[in-house]
């Protein structure tokens, strides 16, 4: 074989390493989400293949804390959290920013009881399930004020989301903090509701939190990430049944018991998302302070963290 053909195929095979290296795939961005139903739209999206899996991977986790500390090590570029959770990851010296507000728990947040414990004065000397988490905490620290109870009078056992069904079964507990998919699956063994977050609107808000450095390494994935997201929501409005079928599967219940989950809490839309993370005084800015004196208040937080920066709307996707 003559030199000049010789260069030519060591040129057509090297050919293909070239372009590769010169059209190399966007990193991965991975977002960590427990069972929750504000959530549901971001898994709705992944069903619906509005997600480039090459780009984006949802990261189902056990529990809050579970999520929480895969954001602060870094498994995941972001995650679902509680605003309380939020300021948590703040006060311990984590830059994460809310790109989006999922919504407001007026309702889903709820506290369980066993047959029997009818009023809250029937909590005192009770057993009561709680995830170590700053939204459990918030909901335990409202139920015990509205029922004139200290702290040393209920006893408190830890119980993470997808250990409360078991714990209620086992009798390890009497009351339990639950949220919704678990409190209707626990309601069919026969807890019932005693206490919600109608009582204390504004308190519980759901948010995406993702990583400043993520938000830096790969903006494209994260805007591709809400407009999935307001996608799904778009869907849930226009094609409801559909909708509840595909998210069903997921959350443990039937279609039906999806859409009843949904009727308490007040999901985010993309206006009310600007009016939330945009502007000089966004929002979120406002309920973040007021969250953080009922948390400092309560020494669930040493200090009230930074809020500057905090709402970050540069990944909502334009106005139609």
């Amino acid at each position: 074989m003559d030199k000049g053909r010789r260069r030519f195929l060591a040129a057509t095979a090297l050919a293909p390493l070239a372009l590769a290296a010169c059209s190399a795939p966007p990193p991965l961005t991975r977002v960590g989400g427990i069972l929750w139903i504000g959530y549901e739209p971001l898994f709705l999206a992944r069903d619906l293949g509005l997600y480039d899996p090459n780009a984006l991977r949802l990261v189902e986790m056990p529990s809050n804390t579970a999520n929480l500390m895969s954001l602060a090590t870094g498994d995941v570029e972001a995650a679902t959290l509680t605003l309380d959770e939020c300021l948590l990851a703040r006060e311990g010296g984590l830059d994460v920013r809310v790109i989006l507000v999922f919504d407001d728990s007026a309702g889903a947040d709820v506290i369980m009881s066993r047959p029997g414990i009818e009023r809250l004065e029937d909590l005192r000397g009770k057993r009561i399930g709680v995830e170590e988490t700053a939204s459990g905490a918030l909901m335990l620290t409202k139920l015990l004020e509205t029922a004139g109870l200290a702290p040393d009078e209920v006893v408190r056992v830890r119980v993470t989301g997808d250990r409360q069904l078991r714990a209620y079964l086992a009798d390890e507990v009497d009351v339990l903090v639950s949220w919704e998919p678990f409190a209707t699956q626990l309601q069919a063994q026969g807890a019932q509701r005693l206490f919600d977050s109608t009582s204390f609107p504004g308190l519980i808000v759901d948010v995406l939190a993702a990583r400043a450095d993520a938000l830096a390494h790969a903006p494209d994935n994260f805007r591709q990430l809400l407009a999935g997201h307001f996608q799904a929501l778009d869907y849930l409005r226009t094609s409801p049944d559909d909708a509840f079928r595909r998210m069903a599967p997921r959350l443990g219940v039937g279609p039906h018991k999806v859409r009843a989950a949904l009727q308490g809490i007040r999901l985010m839309d993309l206006a009310a998302n600007r009016n939330w993370l945009d502007g000089s005084r966004p929002a979120l800015a406002t309920a973040a302070g007021n969250v953080a004196r009922i948390m400092t208040s309560n020494a669930l937080l040493r200090q009230t963290p930074a809020l500057e920066g905090l709402a970050d709307p540069r990944f909502l996707p334009e106005a139609t």
